[in-house]
């Protein structure tokens, strides 16, 4: 997608300061409500919180330990506050935050390419400037996503908070409701997770996947080509292509990405167009924003649903 012509990001703070505060600017329309709800329903315990409309998670930027505190702004901002951020990772940070909140998206152009459909054109109007929130890290979202194969997004992220206590590192600021760090890749590399309360081979998987981001660092990056992302994806013991499509979908940034096996997806289609709704059939007239279109039956379903990770 093409980047913003005008300013991204406004920055007030005094040089030096271990508070900062950015302004980061989206097109317009955003819906607030259905990003936040998303997030909220996905907080890792210990390192992410979202209250009262504020989004808080623990980072780690250029080293050092750090918390960033995100409120929707006015109609185009996004508001950041920050933490214990060194002024050489904000570039990086506000790169990250951009790709987080989707906020490089073009409402008008997702739109266009939806609205044909009679149904994307109702839930369009229920949720305009719908965004597909993404994955902090390759190596987060990854797990989350392995943890949350079969099981429920509440009992994902209770699996979620037991690996961070155990691998993750002691948070060194003190900030309500934020006690730890995500784990490193390497850590998690090395890492035993037998007696997590999941099935041995979804232990395994995290590892093998773990260990496969830190052999490719590119392996979920952004801009490849969906279909040799899946197909890389699905060598990989233990994911298959629901997981492979997620991923896709959550860290890579493919806009056209489908898990076509999501339970939830289905749930949601045949809610709104009957028993005989044929998923697979229906996303070819979504493309190429399939994604979008996901989200939006998800979010159908309310906060949490029964949607995916």
């Amino acid at each position: 997608m093409a980047k913003l012509t005008s300013l991204h990001t406004v920055r007030r703070s005094l040089p030096g300061a271990s508070h900062q505060t950015l302004w980061l600017r989206y097109r317009a329309p955003y819906h607030w409500p259905s990003t936040l709800a998303f997030l909220a329903a996905r907080c890792i315990p210990g390192v992410e919180t979202c209250r009262d409309g504020t989004y808080s998670r623990s980072v780690v930027a250029a080293g050092r330990h750090a918390v960033v505190h995100a409120t929707p702004s006015g109609n185009q901002y996004l508001r950041i506050r920050l933490e214990g951020v060194p002024a050489r990772a904000l570039p990086g940070l506000v790169a990250r935050l951009r790709r987080v909140f989707d906020l490089d998206a073009e409402p008008a152009q997702i739109n266009a390419g939806l609205a044909h459909d009679p149904l994307m054109a109702c839930l369009l109007q229920q949720r305009p400037g719908l965004r597909v929130p993404q994955g902090w890290d390759a190596g987060e979202q990854a797990m989350r996503t392995v943890l949350g194969q079969q099981i429920s997004v509440a009992g994902a992220m209770t699996l979620a908070g037991r690996l961070v206590q155990r691998h993750g590192e002691t948070l060194r600021l003190v900030v309500p409701g934020l006690s730890h760090v995500f784990p490193t890749l390497p850590v998690l590399a090395a890492a035993q997770f037998e007696n997590m309360g999941m099935p041995r081979a979804r232990a395994a998987t995290l590892g093998t996947l773990a260990s496969a981001l830190l052999a490719q660092p590119g392996l979920l990056r952004r801009g490849q080509p969906l279909d040799a992302l899946l197909r890389d994806l699905c060598r990989l013991k233990g994911i298959g292509p629901w997981s492979a499509s997620y991923l896709a979908l959550r860290q890579a940034g493919a806009a056209d990405a489908l898990p076509l096996g999501d339970v939830a997806l289905a749930k949601a289609l045949r809610r709104l167009e009957g028993d005989q709704a044929n998923l697979a059939e229906r996303a070819l007239a979504w493309r190429p924003w399939r994604a979008y279109a996901a989200q939006h039956l998800w979010a159908s379903l309310g906060p949490d649903g029964t949607a995916r990770r």
